[in-house]
């Protein structure tokens, strides 16, 4: 279960690589466009939550990994909402925030998976293992870059394929992101 925990990492990271690629090229009126039908009324907020909920997941995650108690303030990791107003300094940030997801998933083992983890939700602290967080998060950024990806389709810019990461017979159709991301077949697929 580590290593799939540890492929769906990376895949996170590919699928944001292309989809925020995609969305760098819109214009910055399309970016922040408030008229779209989704969750989130923009594609500019959409990958903003998208990436404070990831910061928050991992900011519990490597602190349970490091003995120490949860956060003891949700909010900050969603206040202000919206804290990239432009696309290239929000995709370096999901970047970042993507390559401590790899490091993370790179030290789990499936002897620490069943772990409890603790989160303060400010009401009530949150408890759940490792898995079930990671499962969580995994899904959630699905969900939201779906959303993106849907977004895309009533802009000028063309929604990339966010589905070419599993098969190894598409090495080919991501064999440049994997270069732009300083990743080899190798690494990602031992």
């Amino acid at each position: 279960m580590s290593r799939y925990l540890l492929a769906q990492a990376y895949n996170n990271a590919w699928s944001d690589h292309r989809l925020l690629r995609a969305c760098n090229t819109l214009s910055q009126a399309a970016f922040e466009d408030q008229s779209r039908t989704s969750f989130f009324p923009s594609i500019r907020y959409t990958l903003n939550h998208n990436l404070g909920v990831q910061r928050f997941y991992l900011d519990a995650l490597w602190r349970d990994w490091r003995g120490e108690p949860p956060h003891p303030d949700y909010h900050t990791f969603f206040e202000p909402e919206e804290p990239y107003a432009t696309c290239p300094p929000l995709w370096q940030a999901q970047r970042e925030s993507n390559d401590s997801l790899i490091a993370y998933c790179s030290g789990l083992r499936d002897e620490v998976l069943d772990a409890v983890v603790a989160i303060d939700r400010g009401d009530h602290v949150q408890r759940d293992t490792r898995q079930r967080l990671l499962a969580h998060l995994f899904q959630h950024q699905v969900h939201h870059r779906g959303q993106v990806h849907a977004m895309l389709a009533g802009t000028p810019v063309a929604p990339p394929q966010l589905d070419e990461f599993y098969s190894a017979g598409e090495a080919d159709l991501r064999a440049q992101d994997f270069a732009e991301l300083g990743w080899t077949e190798q690494q990602v697929w031992p």
